[in-house]
């Protein structure tokens, strides 16, 4: 199992959307997005939002050391209704990363299935045989002497997904304490960020859409 160092950033809330069904947030990189079942990883991004609304509820998550948009229901019709927008992939999702070495084509797609490395948890690896389905197109933004800024666009949601994929490409995301290695490791944080979410209100009904800008 990889060793976790959990020390969450001292950050105020950052809301981009609220109202009576729904809260958008932009979650700061290394914080959780719920508790954690080792002591001394209670403290998420859930948490201190409960402390300022008393009716927050999970729909989703994102990785401890992934930064952006992460949306919160307010009554429990609409944490159902939300949980369905997901789980159905209603939602449109677009996520910027830094990743190692200059990719070659300018876009393309990784259709490649996911599974657990249990020998390894929590890391995740591409498994043909016991993986889920796993798809992620990518599109390069800019390039480096020694790495390129995409846009990601999952099209499932696997836990580790954009890692891996990247990871499978031979560009691992920079500052990835799981996946990268040697220089692509030496960064102050994994570069990654849930820059856009889409998805139909629950209370209207209408596509909205939700943008907490790239900090990197």
């Amino acid at each position: 199992m990889i060793e976790f160092q959990y020390n969450p950033p001292d950050a105020p809330l950052t809301i981009i959307y609220q109202d009576d069904a729904i809260i958008v947030v932009d979650k700061p990189a290394g914080l959780l997005s719920v508790p954690g079942k080792i002591e001394g990883r209670k403290d998420c991004l859930e948490t201190r939002l409960r402390t300022a609304f008393w009716d927050t509820l999970l729909v989703h998550r994102l990785d401890c050391d992934t930064s952006g948009v992460m949306i919160f229901a307010r009554t429990k019709l609409a944490q159902g209704f939300l949980g369905q927008e997901f789980e159905k992939r209603r939602t449109k999702k677009t996520y910027v990363a830094r990743v190692w070495g200059q990719m070659g084509p300018d876009s393309g797609q990784v259709d490649l299935p996911i599974g657990s490395d249990w020998p390894n948890r929590p890391r995740q690896m591409v498994d043909a045989v016991n993986g889920r389905s796993a798809i992620t197109d990518w599109k390069v933004i800019a390039r480096t002497d020694t790495d390129s800024r995409i846009r990601l666009h999952p099209l499932t949601g696997r836990s580790h997904q954009l890692r891996v994929h990247m990871l499978a490409l031979g560009h691992p995301i920079l500052g990835d304490p799981i996946y990268a290695t040697g220089a692509a490791q030496d960064f102050p944080r994994l570069m990654l960020h849930a820059e856009t979410l889409s998805l139909h209100h629950p209370k209207t009904g209408e596509l909205v859409s939700f943008f907490a800008p790239c900090p990197f």
